[in-house]
C-alpha cells in the first residue's frame, strides 16, 4: 500500500518556519510554538541557544547565516516573522 498523498506532506510549506533570506530583513522575530519535550537533545540545546526558554516565548534575533541555520534545525518547533 502506498502513502496517501493528502496526508503525506513534505517541504517548506508544511513547516511553520520559513526562513527569510538575509537580504530582506535585518532582524527577525522567532516564536516557539511547540515544546522541545520529546525531541532530541540537540534540538533542545538549539532552542536554548536561540534564547527560547519556554512555549510561546518570542525573541528578536539578527538575520544572519548562523541564526538561519539554527532555525532550520528546529523549524517545526518555531514560527518566524520579520521584526
Amino acid at each position: 500500500m502506498g502513502r496517501n498523498p493528502a496526508v503525506f506532506r513534505q517541504g517548506p510549506a508544511h513547516h511553520a518556519a520559513v526562513v527569510p533570506p538575509e537580504s530582506k530583513a535585518k532582524r527577525i522575530k522567532v516564536k516557539q510554538i511547540r515544546s522541545g519535550i520529546g525531541h532530541a537533545d540537540t534540538m533542545r540545546r538549539t532552542l536554548k541557544a536561540l534564547g527560547l526558554a519556554h512555549h510561546q516565548m518570542v525573541v528578536e534575533l539578527p538575520n544572519n547565516a548562523s541564526v538561519r541555520g539554527m532555525i532550520t534545525k528546529v523549524r517545526h518547533l518555531v514560527e518566524v516573522s520579520p521584526a
